[in-house]
């Protein structure tokens, strides 16, 4: 009987820009912070599956994270890689380096890696999430090696990029509650004109990575593809045992109302399939869901909330560059009530309208995020437009005291105390209970001798550090 993890090894020697390196590689486990070279300080992780052997060519995945957890991304794939024969390998690449340096950190790796192991040259493919994905989804386009991505929880980086005489596989995972889907659904259909082969898959769980049972469908479907283009054997066994799954799920989805998925997904099966088998049944099945009354119905509730959503958006991007350019303090209160409107929406029981909020919600959240990292970027900092958009955070994101925090300390900075103190007690009345971070806050050293500060610490926290009595 098969062991999941065996200790078996394979001893690697290289010769490389004049030097020899001797690598022991244990299978059915993550190698972390192997070195690409000797004389330079970047590293990578990999997994070879249990089963791996030098008799073969094996397709190879780069999983990327920007945010140093290389090795936490390549785990998430690793059940896949095993129950689909992929050899995985995380670059560390951060997101503080620029993105030439980058390509050249991964490009470095790919050639280690495709050197010292039997790597399929036409089934090297990329993945990552958020962040990572769209690094991920950069890498083909600078690197011709690489023919396909998995992009999870992110659309194409950049559409303008794409060379039609290059094309590369995309498949995204997303779910309908993440702002990135309608940019997804917009990047499909820019990636159908230029006849770029891509699934999208819906998963319906509200966190970033999906469950593993879409890490394996998206490495299934390279392995389809790669068989329909002759890069793999054709295995009928394989694509039969592939297809009733997917069937399965579409019945599944029928059974439990949820017509726009089925219908979608069927969408993309006939995609993969269509170089393999005969899909006249899987036409009438979508034919038949095209014409149920159920499914229009919730087609058109889906579509008007998405054009409801592009219009909101429109307004938000609009006003929150008016808002920073203009340092428009007194639109906070309209940025509160979009939130409270955008949380009826959440709270309601329109499932489309709650898709939207949730979408909407996020877009802002990154709109703001991405303005503060702009601001924070100049050579001079433009602290009123910093301090505005810290203050929007606080009401997009109430649980979030990091922004508390950044408001404090950037308005003390510039002795603005009234707000300081307004944003201290908003804190404390939702929950903050860290004392010594408080105490510690940079740029606070004058406000935390004032006594309206250790008041509003004593009056909610009861562990003021000053007593100072008002004459």
């Amino acid at each position: 009987m098969k062991k999941k993890y065996v200790l078996l090894f394979l001893i690697v020697f290289m010769l490389q820009h004049g030097f020899s390196q001797q690598m022991v590689l244990k299978k059915g486990t993550i190698l972390d912070a192997l070195p690409v070279q000797d004389s330079i300080p970047d590293t990578f992780s990999l997994y070879l599956p249990t089963d791996f052997t030098t008799e073969k060519k094996w397709p190879l995945l780069l999983i990327f994270d920007l945010e140093g957890k290389e090795k936490q991304a390549l785990s998430m794939f690793v059940q896949a890689a095993e129950d689909e024969g992929y050899v995985l390998a995380a670059p560390r690449v951060l997101d503080s380096i620029s993105l030439s340096n980058s390509i050249v950190k991964a490009g470095k790796v790919l050639s280690k890696v495709v050197g010292m192991l039997p790597i399929h040259r036409e089934r090297i493919y990329t993945a990552g999430a958020s962040s990572g994905a769209r690094f991920a989804n950069l890498v083909p386009v600078f690197i011709k090696d690489v023919k396909g991505v998995v992009s999870i929880g992110s659309s194409i980086a950049n559409t303008e990029l794409l060379n039609v005489k290059r094309p590369f596989h995309f498949i995204g995972i997303t779910n309908k509650n993440d702002f990135n889907f309608t940019e997804i659904l917009a990047a499909k259909k820019v990636l159908d004109r230029f006849r770029f082969p891509n699934q999208v898959l819906l998963h319906e769980e509200q966190t970033e990575w999906p469950n593993i049972g879409y890490l394996k469908k998206s490495l299934q479907l390279f392995t389809l593809a790669a068989m329909a283009k002759g890069f793999a054997v054709r295995d009928s066994s394989y694509i039969e045992k592939a297809l009733r799954e997917d069937i399965i799920k579409v019945n599944r989805l029928k059974n439990a109302q949820k017509l726009l998925l089925a219908e979608r997904y069927l969408g993309e099966m006939m995609s993969i399939y269509g170089a393999h088998k005969n899909l006249d049944s899987l036409r009438q099945i979508q034919k038949n869901i095209r014409k149920d009354q159920r499914y229009r119905t919730m087609r058109r509730a889906e579509n008007a909330a998405l054009f409801k959503e592009s219009l909101l958006k429109e307004d938000y991007q609009y006003y929150i560059e008016e808002d920073v350019i203009t340092h428009n303090f007194n639109n906070l209160g309209w940025w509160n009530y979009q939130k409270s409107e955008i949380d009826k929406f959440i709270s309601g029981n329109n499932i489309y309208e709650k898709e939207m909020g949730n979408r909407l919600l996020g877009y802002i959240n990154a709109l703001t995020e991405d303005n503060i990292d702009i601001v924070k970027s100049e050579a001079l900092i433009d602290e009123d437009a910093l301090a505005l958009l810290y203050m929007l955070k606080t009401i997009l994101e109430p649980q979030n005291f990091d922004f508390y925090l950044e408001t404090i300390s950037l308005s003390s900075k510039n002795e603005d105390f009234g707000t300081a103190l307004f944003y201290l007690e908003e804190a404390l009345k939702n929950g903050f209970k860290d004392s010594d971070k408080l105490y510690g806050l940079e740029g606070t050293a004058l406000l935390r001798i004032t006594p309206k500060f250790n008041a509003l610490v004593e009056k909610y926290l009861k562990d003021a550090r000053y007593e100072i009595i008002e004459e």
